[in-house]
C-alpha cells in the first residue's frame, strides 16, 4: 500500500458498527471510501451511515453500498474522515484543493471526531507554505475579491478547469488560489480577516478542528493528537 492508503486504512479501522459518519473529499479520502465500502459490502461493518462532503464522494459512496444521510436528518456525526492540504504543529490545517472546501468544514464542526489522514509531505512548520490557501468567493464580482486579498499580500489566481473556464463548486461558488510568498505569519487573525469581508463564502484555514492526525511515513503510521 501506498502511504496515502496507509493512513486511510488506519483511520478506517477506528470505525465502528453504528457510526454516523462524515465522509470527506479528495485523492487521500478515496482510499478511506473504497476500503469503507469493502467492509460494508463484506458484512465487516454494519448500521454505518455515510454525510458527504460532495456530489463526488457521493455518487462514489452509492456505487460502494454505503447508506447516506444528512445533517439534517443527523445534526451530530461520531466521526469524520477526511485528508489536508498541510498540517502544522498545532494539527492546524489547510484544507479544499479538492474543491469541496466548504461543505467539509460544515461537516467536519458537526462531528465529535475529526480525524484527519495524511502523508508525511503534508507536514508543514507554517500554513500556506506548500501550497495555495483556497478561498470559496460568490461569482458576482469575483474579481473584486481576488483584488482585494491580493492587498493582503498573496498571490491571487481563479481556479479554472482544464479547459479554461472558472471551476465551479457543488455550491456554484467559484474559488480563488491565494498564495502568500513566505507561508501564513497569522492564520487566526487571518481567518477573522476572511469571514468578515462580504463575498467571501469560505476559506480553507481549519483552525482548532481536527482532534487528531493520521500520519504515514516509510517509517509506519503515528498518530498526532491535539492536546488543547
Amino acid at each position: 500500500m501506498n502511504l496515502k492508503q496507509q493512513a486511510a486504512v488506519y483511520a478506517v479501522d477506528m470505525v465502528a458498527d453504528g457510526m454516523v459518519l462524515g465522509l470527506g473529499t479528495g485523492s487521500t479520502f478515496a482510499y478511506a471510501l473504497e476500503e469503507l465500502g469493502a467492509r460494508v459490502a463484506a458484512g465487516r461493518l454494519r448500521s454505518i451511515v455515510g454525510v458527504p462532503t460532495s456530489e463526488a464522494t457521493a455518487r462514489r459512496a452509492r456505487e460502494l453500498g454505503i447508506p447516506l444521510t444528512t445533517l439534517a436528518e443527523h445534526p451530530v456525526l461520531d466521526m469524520v474522515i477526511d485528508g489536508a492540504d498541510e498540517v502544522d504543529p498545532r494539527l492546524d490545517l489547510i484544507k479544499g484543493l479538492g474543491g469541496a472546501l466548504l461543505r467539509e468544514k460544515i461537516v467536519a464542526i458537526a462531528a465529535r471526531r475529526f480525524v484527519t489522514i495524511v502523508d508525511e509531505s503534508k507536514l508543514v512548520n507554517r500554513l500556506g507554505t506548500r501550497g495555495p490557501l483556497p478561498v470559496e468567493v460568490v461569482p458576482f464580482a469575483w474579481e473584486v475579491q481576488a483584488r482585494w486579498l491580493s492587498s493582503l499580500g498573496c498571490h491571487t489566481e481563479l481556479r479554472r478547469n482544464p479547459d479554461g473556464s472558472p471551476y465551479v463548486t457543488d455550491n456554484h461558488n467559484f474559488i480563488v488560489h491565494c498564495t502568500f510568498p513566505e507561508g501564513i505569519a497569522d492564520p487566526y487573525t487571518l481567518d477573522q480577516v476572511l469571514h468578515a469581508r462580504p463575498g467571501i463564502v469560505e476559506h480553507g484555514l481549519f483552525l482548532g478542528i481536527a482532534s487528531e492526525v493520521v500520519v504515514a511515513s516509510a517509517e509506519g503510521v503515528h498518530v498526532l493528537k491535539r492536546t488543547a
